[in-house]
């Protein structure tokens, strides 16, 4: 089995089956629950960055308002393998045109990534939404609500979730070592926290990945299967070059990306973060902060990623302490 299957089959053994197994969301777990036990809801817009439990609250509520019968009357599509119109104006409705199997008042559809839809088929999918109100109701979710055409939203509730704190990680990170028996220290939770940024399921494919290397799981593999570099390492290159010594400082952060494989862009985005733990006043972390987006800038447009790091580097080096 490949490892998209497995990594497929970690999440599902995980993935919560009760509104009270969502973690970092309370808040909007309490209003959609009141839906669920009313049985009256209105469609949904979820929006929010990666891996912080989107399609899981809506399988939830699949499960919990339709019970067993929850695969009969729910159908989920990812807009981003199928995002033309013709998507909307067949496979979603003719499902939206049909009564639920069972004593339910109507069906839901679930569209993941909608913010992948095509101008055309959101129109679409608007006027479908308001032709089969009685029949369905429509939860979609998406990384950018920006991206979601204001008919699609006045028409929505919106729910805007939020990256996982710390403790919300810590617990899930607790119930999945208790599991599968891991040995994972305090100081490589913190490691994990620090490579997932608020993302469960980068949490999980983190600890999948260490977990096929051994039981025991150390700060090492944690950095290397993330695929970042330690931050202390970021660290101490940055204040070499705050030092002064700028040869040094080049030599540590050129291996870094050679040793962790990384791009100039992963590599910017922890410098962006290292920057702000640097002992120096406020006003240059300003100006390296603004330094670090106009390098990013230019890698991006195609510039050389070795060139460019080795300049952002000589900005560290001008800074007065």
């Amino acid at each position: 089995m490949n490892e998209q299957g497995m990594h497929a089959i970690w999440t599902e053994k995980y993935r919560p089956r009760t509104f009270d197994e969502i973690k970092g969301q309370e808040d909007i777990i309490d209003k959609i629950k009141a839906f669920v036990q009313t049985k009256n809801m209105p469609h949904l817009l979820f929006a929010g960055p990666a891996g912080i439990g989107k399609t899981t609250t809506a399988l939830v509520v699949a499960n919990e308002f339709f019970k067993d019968s929850w695969r009969s009357n729910f159908l989920e599509l990812n807009a981003s393998d199928e995002r033309g119109i013709d998507v909307v104006r067949n496979k979603v409705k003719d499902f939206a045109r049909t009564r639920t199997l069972g004593d339910f008042p109507f069906k839901i559809i679930y569209l993941d990534e909608c913010d992948a839809l095509t101008k055309d088929a959101q129109h679409a999918l608007r006027r479908t939404m308001e032709n089969y109100t009685k029949t369905c109701r429509f939860i979609l979710s998406c990384n950018y609500s920006s991206k979601i055409i204001d008919p699609i939203q006045s028409r929505c509730a919106v729910f805007k979730f939020k990256p996982l704190a710390k403790d919300h990680i810590f617990s899930i990170i607790d119930v999945i070592i208790e599991r599968e028996s891991l040995i994972v220290s305090d100081t490589v939770k913190d490691a994990i926290f620090e490579a997932s940024s608020g993302d469960c399921r980068r949490v999980e494919n983190i600890l999948q990945s260490c977990a096929a290397l051994g039981k025991t799981i150390t700060e090492d593999n944690v950095f290397s299967m993330a695929s970042i570099a330690k931050p202390k390492e970021i660290a101490e290159a940055l204040s070499l070059a705050v030092r002064g010594d700028f040869e040094e400082a080049r030599k540590k952060t050129l291996k870094i990306m050679l040793n962790y494989g990384l791009s100039g862009v992963d590599l910017i985005k922890q410098i962006q973060r290292e920057t702000m733990k640097l002992d120096i006043n406020d006003r240059e972390k300003m100006r390296l902060i603004d330094k670090c987006g106009e390098i990013e800038f230019r890698m991006v447009e195609g510039s050389d990623e070795f060139l460019q790091i080795q300049a952002l580097l000589s900005q560290f080096g001008l800074c007065k302490a």
